[in-house]
C-alpha cells in the first residue's frame, strides 16, 4: 500500500490513484495556544504549569491528554466521515532535549507510534509533519516559537539536528505502508529565502538514504506559499501549499465582500489558489493542500459564509483533482470538527480565562485585530506615521505590532494566570480535565461535518 508520486498522482503500488483527503491533527503532539486554550507557546505553558504543580504531575496531565485527544473512536469518526489522512504535526521537544540534543528519546514516540497504527487500521494514511524544530523555522507560536525570530535559518547547529532526526524517523517508519511520507519542516520563514534551499538539498539526500521509497512533503518558504526556493524537482515528492482564506480569518469580512480593504469572493479564492499552485502546475508534480479552513464565530450569519468559504474552496480543489488536509480536526472552538463540552471539567475551568484572551486578543489565530483598540491603536498610527517605509518579512508593520505586543508580550504575561488555574486540583481532577478532550466527552460541529462528509461521498473516491 505504500505510496509513490507518478506524474500529477500519488499511486498505490499496482498503480491506483489515490487523493488524500482529511484533517491535521493540530493541537495534539504540536500543541497551539488557540486549540487547547493556553496563552503563548508550548515550551513556555509546559514551564509554566510544572513550575505550578511540579514536574511529575504536569507530566501526568499532558501524558493523559496526549492519550484521551486521539484515541480509536476519533479514528472511526473520520473514516466515517471518508477521510483517507491524517496530517500529524509533532514537536522536536518529544525526540531530543535542547539538554542533550542530538541523543532520541525513544519514548517520545510512543504516541506518534499509537497513532500512525491506529489510523492505518482504519484505511487512514498517517502524514509525519515536524512542525517545531529546535531555533524554530518561523516567526510565530506554532513553531513553538517564544520570539519572533526564525533562529533555524541562522544556525547551522539547529539545521543538523533536524537532519539527524529525519534521519531516524525515516529508518523507524521505512516499512511502514499506512505512512503516507513526510512533511519535513512545516512552514519555513526564511527571511531571506537563501538558507532554505540549500538546507531542503541536504535534507532531501539524507532521509533518502535512510529511506528510499516514502514520499517527501515539502512546503515553500513564506508558510509554504513561495516556491522560487527550489532549485531542483526531487523524485518521489510533493510540493505542498498552504491555502487559508483572506476572508475566513478571525478578522475576516463578509463573504463575499470585503476584508481590510481587500475584495474576497469565490473567483479571489480560484485566483489565489492558481497562484498558490503555479509551481506544481508547472513541474506535473501533484497538487495537495497541507492546510485551509475557515475560522468559525458562534455567529449563525457569519459561520454561513465560512461555509460557504470551505465549499468553494472543495469545489475549486476538486476541479484540479488537488488533495487536501483541513485545519484542524479538534479545538476549543474555532475551527475544529468537535470541541470539548463547554459544561465539561476543561472549558468550565478554563472558559473564563480564554474568554480574558479572547478580549484581549493574545491568540494571534483567535484576534479580530481590533481587540483594546483604544490603547494599541496610537500605537499603530505611531508607527505608520514614524516609519512608513518599515514593511517587516513576513507580513508587513500591522501584523508585526500585532505579533510582539498581543501575541508575545500579553500572551506571556498571561501564562502565570493560565498556570495558576492547575493549581489545589487532585490527581483524579487533573485527569478528568485531560479527559475533556476525549471524542465521548466532546460535541460536534454537525455542519463542518456534514460538509465534509457531503463532498467526500460525492466524489465516489477513497
Amino acid at each position: 500500500m505504500t505510496l509513490h508520486v507518478s506524474g500529477t498522482h500519488l499511486v498505490t503500488a499496482d498503480g491506483t490513484p489515490v487523493r488524500l483527503r482529511g484533517v491535521g491533527l493540530g493541537g495534539w503532539m504540536n500543541m497551539e495556544n488557540f486549540i487547547t486554550g493556553y496563552p503563548a507557546n508550548e515550551s513556555a505553558m509546559r514551564e509554566a504549569v510544572a513550575e505550578a504543580i511540579g514536574e511529575d504531575r504536569a507530566e501526568l496531565f499532558f501524558d493523559r491528554l496526549l492519550t484521551s485527544f486521539f484515541t480509536e473512536a476519533d479514528a472511526a469518526l473520520l473514516s466515517e466521515i471518508g477521510m483517507n489522512c491524517v496530517r500529524i504535526p509533532v514537536n522536536y521537544h518529544h525526540f531530543e532535549s535542547d539538554e542533550r540534543p542530538l541523543e532520541i528519546i525513544e519514548h517520545g514516540f510512543r504516541h506518534l507510534d499509537r497513532v500512525i497504527d491506529l489510523l492505518g487500521r482504519y484505511g487512514i494514511y498517517s502524514v509525519i509533519d515536524l512542525h517545531a524544530v529546535p531555533g524554530a523555522q518561523n516567526q510565530h507560536w506554532h513553531s513553538d516559537n517564544p520570539t519572533h525570530v526564525a533562529s533555524f535559518w541562522r544556525h547551522r547547529h539547529f539545521q543538523d539536528r533536524v537532519v539527524h532526526l529525519w534521519e531516524v524517523m525515516a529508518d523507524r517508519y521505512k516499512d511502514n505502508p499506512w505512512v503516507a511520507g513526510y512533511n519535513p519542516v512545516n512552514e519555513p520563514g526564511d527571511p531571506t529565502g537563501r538558507a532554505v534551499g540549500p538546507f531542503y538539498d541536504r535534507l532531501v539526500k539524507a532521509v533518502r538514504a535512510a529511506d528510499p521509497h516514502h514520499v517527501l512533503f515539502l512546503d515553500g518558504n513564506t508558510y509554504s506559499t513561495d516556491f522560487s526556493v527550489f532549485r531542483e524537482l526531487y523524485e518521489n515528492t510533493v510540493f505542498v501549499c498552504h491555502d487559508y482564506a483572506l476572508a475566513g480569518f478571525a478578522h475576516g469580512g463578509p463573504y463575499p465582500g470585503h476584508t481590510r480593504g481587500e475584495w474576497v469572493d469565490r473567483e479571489r479564492l480560484e485566483r489565489t489558489f492558481d497562484k498558490r499552485t503555479v509551481f506544481q502546475r508547472q513541474t506535473g508534480t501533484p497538487i495537495w493542500v497541507g492546510e485551509f479552513g475557515p475560522v468559525y464565530t458562534g455567529d449563525p450569519e457569519v459561520d454561513a459564509q465560512r461555509y460557504q468559504i470551505l465549499r468553494d474552496q472543495l469545489e475549486i480543489y476538486d476541479a484540479h483533482g488537488a488533495g487536501w488536509s483541513l485545519w484542524t480536526y479538534k479545538d476549543v472552538g474555532l475551527q475544529g470538527l468537535v470541541t470539548p463540552d463547554p459544561a465539561g471539567p476543561y472549558l468550565e475551568r478554563f472558559g473564563p480565562f480564554i474568554a480574558k484572551k479572547n478580549r484581549l486578543g493574545a491568540d494571534r489565530w483567535g484576534s479580530t485585530m481590533e481587540e483594546s483598540a483604544g490603547v494599541l491603536a496610537p500605537l499603530h498610527e505611531l508607527v505608520v506615521t514614524e516609519f512608513p517605509d518599515w514593511d517587516p518579512y513576513p507580513w508587513g508593520a500591522r501584523y508585526q505590532t500585532d505579533d510582539l505586543i498581543r501575541h508575545i508580550l500579553l500572551a506571556q504575561a498571561l501564562l502565570p494566570e493560565y498556570a495558576a488555574l492547575f493549581k489545589g486540583l487532585s490527581d483524579e481532577e487533573l485527569l478528568a480535565l485531560a479527559d475533556s478532550f476525549a471524542l465521548s466527552a466532546c460535541v460536534r460541529r454537525e455542519p463542518l461535518i456534514e460538509l465534509l462528509a457531503g463532498n467526500l461521498g460525492a466524489s465516489g473516491e477513497r
